[in-house]
């Protein structure tokens, strides 16, 4: 999906996949990206990676309503946000934000506000798998 200033989706693309497709920036200063990366022990047991689920039309309804919200409020930057939905081992990226401003520390504070709005109201679920158990098999 997309409006002119923010581009997202939710799938089971990797986001080394979803920033291939980055073209660069030609128009702004400030070029932020963030990782959101599983880490590998959760409640100090060992993490093999993290399911993701999500409801998928209400996610994708909360995330038009983000991005209406964000244009309003800090005009003029361009986002693109990418969640990846199954089974994600520890080490690997589960979401990119990208945020390109034309100066740095409103790309900083756009992608904080981003990533906080994501991860209070998208409705996308994790299930940690730890060591030993059996991973999930990749979605279609």
């Amino acid at each position: 999906m997309a409006s002119p200033h923010f581009v997202y989706s939710v799938s089971t693309r990797s986001i080394a996949e979803v920033e291939s497709d980055f073209s660069p920036s030609t128009v702004h200063g400030a070029d932020l990206r963030f990782h959101g990366v599983v880490r590998d022990l959760e409640g100090g047991r060992p993490l093999a990676g993290i399911d993701y689920s999500h409801y998928e039309t209400m996610a994708l309804k909360e995330l038009d309503r983000i991005g209406e919200a964000m244009g309003a409020e800090f005009p003029g930057h361009l986002a693109l946000v990418h969640h990846v939905i199954g089974y994600v081992p520890a080490g690997e990226a589960s979401i990119v934000i990208r945020v390109q401003t034309p100066h740095s520390a409103a790309a900083f504070e756009i992608c904080r506000e981003y990533l906080r709005r994501i991860k209070s109201t998208v409705p996308i679920w994790k299930k940690p798998v730890f060591v030993g158990e059996e991973v999930p098999s990749p979605r279609p």
